[in-house]
């Protein structure tokens, strides 16, 4: 099932969202323009912008309105992931070339602050002060995420709740604004926005945990990416924590990574995935995500009952069971 399909209803205002971003970028420098676009018509879930529209519909719901939330959202997520693949020197990104493979770090570094200083520009044409004090404080806290995840490439010493704070940081906290901005924007009431950030919160950690264990059970064609990507690039995620917690696994592993950390590690990567698979870490992995899913869904039931939850409660359940 694509994520589309389960809110076939949406489709003609994500339609319009999809055009907003694309001319969101336009300015008069055409190289910004090409490298902007590049990523942005590599298509993705789109994500953000569903849960800001959802959100939209639990007050007055207004496109023209709630645009100036979904668009900045998408960007400043698009932003993060230009920054990401310099980072993690990442060829590929959604089946596609990298801005960063296609044209330099300096290109990439510079198109990823043009699209985060057009979303916020997008965003001021929505003159509330708390839809801008969420969005500023979680762009801080995202930012706060990246540095933790450098600080911890390859620290196989770290704890789950260490884990958790930093996919709260960098992923979960922009799932939970949409659905809450997309709330705020359209003047639902305070329980409504609330609720929606848990539901957005929870959701959001569910995701990331799911992205995590596609990165080590997927395949290239689905994930877009090689399998055993993070740990490539040093990422230390939950499957491997659990399995570096297992006595007859760490040792082995630690030496795989070890080699994955080599001039060429590539050999490495296929050696510690088969030792995680071994064990019991991806199944320890998916208990939480399912824990995080049960969670959004028991925040999702205390709204009224509509549509727009029905969508919600779909997305969440196509979320803990993803494969791409």
């Amino acid at each position: 099932m694509k994520l589309m399909d389960i809110f076939g209803t949406l489709k003609k205002d994500m339609d319009f969202i999809e055009r907003q971003l694309y001319r969101s970028v336009e300015g008069d420098e055409e190289l910004l323009n090409e490298t902007s676009l590049h990523l942005l018509k590599a298509g993705g879930k789109r994500l953000r912008p569903i849960f800001v529209l959802l959100g939209g519909k639990f007050g007055t719901y207004d496109l023209e309105r709630l645009q100036y939330v979904a668009v900045p959202l998408e960007l400043i997520h698009s932003a993060s992931l230009v920054h990401d693949d310099v980072i993690d020197d990442a060829g590929t990104r959604r089946g596609k070339p990298t801005v960063k493979a296609k044209w330099d770090n300096k290109i990439a570094m510079y198109t990823g602050d043009y699209i985060y200083a057009k979303a916020l520009m997008l965003a001021t044409q929505l003159p509330d002060p708390e839809v801008h004090r969420i969005l500023s404080k979680a762009m801080v806290q995202m930012s706060i995420g990246e540095m933790e995840q450098i600080r911890d490439f390859f620290n196989t010493g770290q704890s789950v709740r260490h884990y958790l704070l930093r996919i709260r940081r960098k992923t979960a906290l922009l799932i939970a604004i949409s659905c809450q901005l997309g709330a705020v924007a359209a003047g639902a009431d305070a329980r409504a926005s609330s609720l929606l950030y848990r539901y957005g919160y929870n959701i959001g950690m569910a995701f990331q945990i799911r992205d995590d264990l596609l990165d080590l059970c997927g395949t290239e064609k689905s994930i877009g990416k090689p399998p055993g990507s993070d740990m490539r690039q040093g990422n230390i995620t939950l499957p491997v924590i659990y399995t570096l917690q297992d006595p007859e696994l760490s040792g082995p592993l630690l030496q795989a990574i070890e080699g994955i950390r080599g001039a060429d590690g590539s050999e490495h990567i296929s050696e510690a995935i088969n030792i995680i698979k071994s064990g019991s870490g991806i199944a320890q992995a998916e208990r939480l995500a399912e824990t995080f899913t049960d969670k959004a869904l028991a925040a999702l039931d205390q709204l009224p009952e509509s549509k727009a939850r029905t969508h919600l409660k779909e997305i969440a359940l196509f979320i803990n069971k993803r494969s791409y």
